[in-house]
């Protein structure tokens, strides 16, 4: 599908707004997909467009942290999770090019509120869970934990808003008590979904190319953009903004789909 200069100069801004966002608190998939889609590219190919433009950040995220990742066992903690990123980044992925565009569409809203309320109880659920853990108890990857993050990878390879959220509530209910930890850990498995899913949607023909490198030419100053107003802004307000932007797209898809 051709793609004119106002929709080319929407998806940049969109890639811009996302990576800025993504570098101040997190939600920049509340901008850079609807981008996508406001500039006519199909839900589907453009969900898989928008993974693959996340797709270097989370290699990136992932190589900063490796130093943590070190002390923590391979045979029997990491490499079973890394199993059940690739398996379940590669299911997500497949189940979203066997969803047609108008029953993606249909699911668009419902996504974006689960990653809205995700976002939003973000901070009570980190609360909660920092209450109710364990200091001394070793960490243990059980049959229930791996189910539980390769269910997480799924819903990463099929949509991923939110998904860092759920993968750090789940490792810290399976034992994981060191924040820094988690996020190694979130950003390892993060990296291998979002890794399997790019790569089968490059290979199945999903990715609107053009689309996809106007959006990368924004994500990347926007993040650098992003990066320094970080160090002006209050926190707060940064949570404020992502959640306000994506209660306002929810509601907005769910009146443009459903009313």
């Amino acid at each position: 599908m051709p793609i004119d200069p106002l929709q080319l100069t929407l998806i940049a801004l969109g890639g811009f707004a996302g990576g800025m966002l993504n570098a101040l608190a997190g939600g920049g998939t509340f901008l850079s997909f609807p981008a996508l889609l406001a500039a006519g590219v199909s839900p589907v190919s453009a969900n898989a467009t928008n993974a693959v433009a996340l797709w270097p950040a989370s290699i990136s995220s992932a190589w900063a942290l490796r130093r943590e990742l070190r002390p923590l066992p391979w045979r029997n903690y990491l490499r079973p999770l890394l199993l059940a990123a690739a398996l379940g980044g590669l299911l997500g992925g497949l189940l979203l090019l066997l969803t047609t565009d108008q029953a993606f569409y249909r699911l668009i809203p419902w996504l974006l509120l689960l990653a809205t309320l995700l976002f939003t109880l973000s901070r009570p659920l980190a609360n909660w869970l920092q209450h109710h853990r364990q200091p001394h108890s070793a960490p243990r990857l059980g049959v229930a934990g791996w189910c539980g993050q390769t269910l997480v990878s799924v819903y990463g390879g099929f949509f991923g808003a939110g998904m860092g959220i759920l993968m750090i509530a789940s490792l810290a209910i399976s034992g994981r008590t060191r924040l820094v930890e988690i996020s190694a850990i979130k950003s390892l498995l993060s990296s291998v979904i979002y890794s399997v899913a790019a790569i089968t949607f490059m290979l199945a023909g999903a990715v609107h190319w053009p689309a996809l490198l106007v959006m990368l030419a924004g994500t990347l100053p926007g993040g650098w953009a992003g990066g320094r107003l970080a160090r002006r802004l209050p926190d707060a307000w940064l949570r404020v903004l992502v959640i306000a932007v994506g209660w306002s797209l929810t509601l907005y898809y769910f009146a443009d789909v459903y009313l």
